[in-house]
């Protein structure tokens, strides 16, 4: 095996766990990864080094995955909704300012650029309600527009924009939990 296909060979579990946290079904997670692998092995000297391995195997990935959720959108089983548990009572004053504000960040961007981040990031979507995850993960991760969204999950736009707003929420109490407030050695 070359070196090339070793280095993406050992990014398969990590695009594996992308892919089941967007489609909730191993087997489909399993199929969108394979064709991703093997479009990337079929064609190494597409990767031109320009980025990191894995980020161009995920932007190869995000495809593979929106084929998937058009291709098996009628057999996509969506719960009607979370569990029903609402932040914004707990989080905000009847006037809609911050019960407690939240911590400074200190600078994002950095925290980005580190490794460790995105696992923390993975683990904190893996803990939201299945309709959250798979939402959110197509607006943010895979880029889809609001209104694509929708069509293929049959919301409405105000299902969409609620789901989102819960999703956020849960992602920052989760980072702030689980990163922010130094809960991860650095």
């Amino acid at each position: 095996m070359s070196d090339f296909a070793t280095q993406v060979e050992m990014l398969r579990p990590q695009l594996l766990r992308f892919a089941r946290t967007q489609l909730r079904n191993d087997a489909w997670a399993e199929d969108a990864v394979s064709e991703s692998l093997l479009a990337a092995l079929e064609r190494p000297q597409s990767f031109g080094g320009q980025s990191q391995l894995k980020s161009w195997l995920v932007g190869i990935l995000k495809h593979k995955l929106i084929d998937q959720l058009r291709h098996h959108l009628r057999e996509a089983t969506l719960f009607a909704s979370d569990d029903g548990i609402d932040f914004d009572d707990d989080l905000f004053l009847p006037d809609g300012h911050w019960r407690e504000a939240p911590h400074d960040w200190g600078d994002p961007d950095a925290a980005l650029n580190r490794v460790e981040f995105f696992d923390v990031l993975q683990a904190c979507c893996d803990h939201l309600p299945p309709v959250q995850a798979r939402v959110f993960m197509m607006r943010e991760w895979l880029e889809l527009e609001s209104e694509e969204i929708c069509r293929e999950l049959a919301i409405t736009p105000s299902n969409f924009w609620v789901l989102m707003h819960r999703a956020r929420l849960r992602l920052r109490d989760c980072l702030q939990a689980r990163w922010f407030d130094g809960a991860v050695a650095r």
